[in-house]
């Protein structure tokens, strides 16, 4: 069943055209990643669906179902706190817990039994009402919604309006999730997660049964949810089936066939021209009428544009001066604190040529780290020692390292003074800033576009040993692929954060997982960091399901030995029982053989025979005792 149907839709912001004719479906159930250059027109798709802007022509319809929709910088202003504004989703849940609660007040004031059982029966309708909205599964899902989302439970209370613009997304997603819509729209909801709640974000999504829309420049997170790619290139949109690395295989190979035809079709167009001109040169009748129709056939010829491709992105390559020794940096029982412990005894050391990705969750000091090794925070403890001829370059998250008040041109020459204009303006235009563009002001830049900016200013610098805070968060997908190429051609150190794990997996060499107190090393890149995460994890389950086995076993012992130890007593009472009965027998036939009557009659035999055995059985009595208490 289709959900939207997009047909010949346009669109223009002045005389500046974003999309032309552009028709689509959305199927019930479909996974839809949607990629495109940054300005393509990807956002714009989402807000025509979800009517915020209007075709200039064209039309999107929809059947009247629910939508759940993330805006990329999605703002909210609240005076509750994080969890009483998430909460707001099942408000109607809660008028309805509301009206139950009145109905149970006035059940138990009615007297009146006609008025108790209309009351009676209204609160039945109610109660199953509730169930059926599963009302009672409220709290546990807002928990777990925020708490995936990586809201700790002592953020719970927070208030809204001392969030940060991430943090008030992730909010927003939350709201966006809970509403469980018929249609999905997120606007790169990986942007403010970390690294596990973007995993936990992608288990929601594969197991949601709605339908979803997303735009996103994380390739691991299109590769892991997506199940149809809508690509917008040149204004226009066109549909693949599969994954992104799928969709990018069949983007080549469609690339590849429609150039090999418009080269074929070239060469035959020259061979026709070529001797269409013989042919007129041959100055002939049947030669020119033959040139004739040679050239009508050209005419005729249905041209073969040549591929359209995109090629405009930055073009990077790092260098430096001088070479750095072979140890770049040793980090020993590193501590830092603000109002409280930020983390404490990190050590680790960095050689010439590693690149190595620093992981772990939001809050636990990545940044901080990164800043202080740079020498941006200076009261700290422990010690940081930099190798020999080590010169650093630092990729800042936040772009503080940029002048808001300068123009693009000026931020650049400001600091590299020995170049000249021409050569400027020649780099910036590598950088895709051309003509007026390089006068722009800083502050007025977009996050890709200063991203550009702060890239160029690493390159100029020249350093040997690159730190880089989440290099990829501004760029678009081709930006990522040529910093990608141009770091794994870089010949220094890298030591860099990044929630990205496709550019983690493509780069890095070695893998620090940071906690508050420790850093452990992986030697490999990202999937080889997972799946040494996944058998250590599997290795304690065994452990702890051993121990468990253990502990089973032990508590049986225990008991096999307590139980063991009752039949013990049991029968040790049993033999004391059997030595009292035996000795008062024997001291009943000692009264007996006292008696000269049975030595007359003879039966002083049997007497003594019996008395002799229960003196036997009384010292083997007493035998087993001792070795029982012993």
């Amino acid at each position: 069943m289709a959900i939207i149907s997009a047909n010949n839709v346009n669109l223009s912001y002045g005389i500046n055209s974003i999309l032309e004719n552009i028709s689509f479906i959305v199927n019930e159930g479909d996974k839809i990643g949607v990629v495109g250059d940054n300005g393509a027109g990807k956002s714009t798709l989402f807000k025509l669906i979800v009517k915020d802007l209007q075709p200039d022509s064209g039309n999107i319809s929809m059947p009247p179902i629910s939508v759940g929709y993330l805006e990329q910088n999605a703002y909210i202003i609240s005076d509750k706190s994080i969890y009483d504004e998430v909460k707001t989703v099942f408000q109607d849940i809660e008028n309805l817990e509301n009206e139950i609660k009145k109905l149970e007040k006035l059940i138990a004031d009615t007297k009146d039994e006609p008025r108790l059982n209309k009351l009676l029966d209204e609160y039945s309708k109610l109660t199953d009402e509730y169930n059926k909205k599963e009302g009672y599964s409220v709290d546990s899902k807002v928990r777990g919604v925020l708490i995936g989302l990586g809201f700790s439970q002592e953020e719970f209370d927070k208030p809204v309006s001392t969030l940060s613009g991430g943090q008030k997304t992730r909010l927003m997603l939350a709201k966006a999730l809970l509403k469980n819509p018929n249609l999905l729209l997120l606007d790169e909801p990986t942007n403010h997660l970390d690294i596990p709640s973007i995993e936990w974000l992608e288990q929601y999504l594969r197991f949601f049964r709605g339908t979803v829309m997303l735009i996103s420049h994380d390739r691991f997170f299109l590769d892991r949810i997506a199940t149809r790619i809508f690509e917008i290139e040149n204004k226009t949109l066109k549909s693949y089936d599969g994954n992104y690395t799928q969709y990018v295989k069949k983007k080549n190979e469609e690339i590849s066939i429609m150039m090999k035809a418009y080269e074929e079709q070239q060469k035959e167009i020259k061979r026709i021209q070529e001797m269409i001109m013989i042919q007129k040169n041959r100055r002939r009748e049947k030669s020119v009428k033959m040139a004739e129709s040679k050239q009508k056939l050209l005419d005729k010829m249905e041209k073969i544009d040549k591929p359209s491709m995109n090629n405009e992105t930055i073009k990077l390559s790092f260098d430096f001066i001088e070479k750095s020794g072979n140890d770049v940096l040793k980090v020993s029982d590193l501590s830092l604190s603000f109002d409280k412990p930020v983390f404490h005894n990190i050590s680790f050391e960095v050689y010439k040529g590693d690149r190595i990705a620093i992981l772990g969750p939001n809050g636990v000091g990545k940044t901080s780290l990164l800043k202080t090794i740079v020498g941006e925070i200076v009261n700290y403890e422990g010690s940081i020692s930099l190798g020999t001829n080590v010169a650093i370059g630092y990729y800042q998250q936040e772009f503080s390292n940029l002048n808001d008040e300068k123009t693009i041109i000026d931020e650049i020459w400001d600091e590299n003074p020995y170049l000249t204009q021409t050569e400027v303006r020649t780099m910036l235009g590598s950088f895709l800033f051309s003509g007026d563009d390089v006068f722009k002001q800083i502050g007025k830049l977009s996050g890709g576009e200063k991203a550009r900016v702060s890239l160029l200013k690493l390159i100029l610098s020249k350093a040997n040993f690159l730190l880089l805070d989440e290099p990829t968060n501004h760029l678009d997908l081709k930006s990522k692929e040529v910093l990608e190429k141009s770091l794994l051609d870089f010949g220094g150190t890298l030591l860099f954060v990044s929630h990205d794990r496709y550019f983690i997996d493509k780069i890095a060499t070695k893998v620090l997982e940071m906690s508050c107190d420790s850093i452990r090393e992986y030697y490999g890149n990202y999937s080889y960091y997972v799946e040494k995460k996944n058998e250590n994890n599997k290795e304690e389950d065994e452990e702890e399901k051993k121990t468990k086995t253990q502990l089973k076993n032990e508590k049986m012992r225990e008991r096999l030995k307590q139980k063991e130890a009752k039949k013990q007593r049991e029968y040790m009472s049993r033999i004391e029982n059997e030595i009292i009965e035996t000795e008062d027998a024997i001291k009943d036939l000692e009264e007996k053989m006292c008696n000269p009557d049975i030595y007359k009659t003879g039966e002083i035999v049997n007497t003594q025979s019996k008395y002799n055995e229960l003196k036997e059985k009384l010292e083997k009595l007493y035998e087993e005792w001792e070795s029982l208490s012993g």
